[in-house]
């Protein structure tokens, strides 16, 4: 039996608002039985002590009982960002398409010990679990894989302080460094598990330092309501059927959308300007990395993301690269994470787009 990718994009009223979702289900849309992940973005400040992620986690475990669903959920709607979910379904279907169709394929690591995140282990684990994802999904080729979401553990103090008591050493006791590390560990994971870099060559060291090394196609979000990842790999497939297909770009600043949009028009989207209303229909996700360059620069001219005492740099980095996407796509329902170390070059970042080629 072959199978085929549904995603349905549903705006929410807020952290706990599973309605639209539950309407769905009550209307026969969506069979909760092939919910495989689910993707969203949701009020709240991004950083450590953002709980608005466990909650909305919370909140969909309750309605979906207790089907192991990837739940990535990402803190952080400032500027124009809409709060929204993106829900990945795994279908039955009667034969394949002619040509490749979106694959989507889970994995899961282990649990994590609070010495082990932002180091080599976080790497390893991270490459095994994509491969097992890849599988599952059956891609078979890494260069048919468009995009890599993982969600990711941070320190706290009482796993420092667990650490401590076993005389082991974290990586950082900066709590909000922590969630850094942790990204850039689990991008470079990604990175070793897709061919884009030697795993042999790797080091600590290079851990949220090296920037030369990154990937085009991972994205991570590091959070307080788990200890372990959940990976979602979406990919291209000859043995999958339906209207979807995905592609990807990889922006080298945070106003770099030339690379989006030739992505768009890989897909069939093909405008000069805006997506017009029609095009911009058949666009059903768009999800990205936004990072705020390391030299406080931006083509030559100076940034103050880094220098902001009252709002992180992830923060500013979201809104700022939301904005620019919104502006070529023509709305702001956009999955947009902060944070890209590894992920992307310094100040960019990938980008995947989902488009249905079916409404052409």
């Amino acid at each position: 039996m072959a199978r085929r990718t549904r995603v349905l994009r549903l705006a929410t009223a807020g952290p706990s608002d599973t309605a639209p979702l539950a309407a769905a289900i009550d209307k026969g849309e969506v069979d909760p039985a092939t919910i495989v992940a689910i993707v969203g973005k949701t009020e709240g400040n991004g950083c450590v002590n953002d709980f608005t992620r466990g909650y909305a986690t919370l909140a969909l475990k309750l309605l979906l009982g207790d089907r192991r669903v990837a739940i990535v959920m990402s803190g952080g709607t400032e500027g124009g960002l809409s709060p929204h979910l993106l829900v990945f379904c795994r279908e039955e279907a009667q034969g394949v398409a002619n040509g490749k169709r979106l694959a989507i394929g889970t994995g899961f690591t282990r649990d994590f010990k609070p010495e082990e995140i932002g180091r080599q282990a976080q790497i390893n684990e991270t490459a095994a679990a994509v491969a097992s994802a890849m599988k599952e999904a059956g891609i078979a080729s890494a260069a048919d894989v468009h995009f890599v979401q993982i969600k990711c553990p941070l320190l706290v103090a009482q796993r420092v302080a667990e650490a401590d008591r076993r005389g082991a050493a974290v990586a950082t006791r900066d709590t909000l460094k922590s969630m850094a590390l942790s990204r850039a560990a689990s991008a470079l994971g990604a990175a070793v598990a897709l061919g884009e870099i030697d795993r042999a060559a790797l080091s600590d060291t290079d851990i949220g330092a090296n920037w030369s090394l990154w990937s085009g196609r991972a994205s991570a979000s590091a959070g307080i309501e788990l200890i372990n990842h959940e990976i979602v790999v979406m990919g291209m497939s000859p043995s999958w059927s339906g209207p979807l297909s995905i592609d990807h770009a990889v922006m080298g600043d945070a106003i770099d959308v030339e690379p989006v949009r030739a992505a768009l028009k890989r897909l069939g989207l093909d405008s000069a300007g805006q997506l017009p209303p029609a095009q911009r229909g058949r666009l059903v996700a768009l999800l990205g990395k936004a990072e705020a360059s390391h030299d406080g620069q931006l083509r030559g001219h100076r940034h103050t993301m880094l220098d902001d005492s009252d709002i992180a740099a992830t923060r500013h980095a979201r809104a700022f690269v939301c904005g620019a996407l919104a502006a070529l796509v023509g709305h702001a329902e956009i999955y947009v994470s902060g944070g890209a170390e590894h992920q992307g070059p310094d100040g960019g970042g990938p980008v995947a787009l989902i488009v249905d080629r079916a409404a052409s």
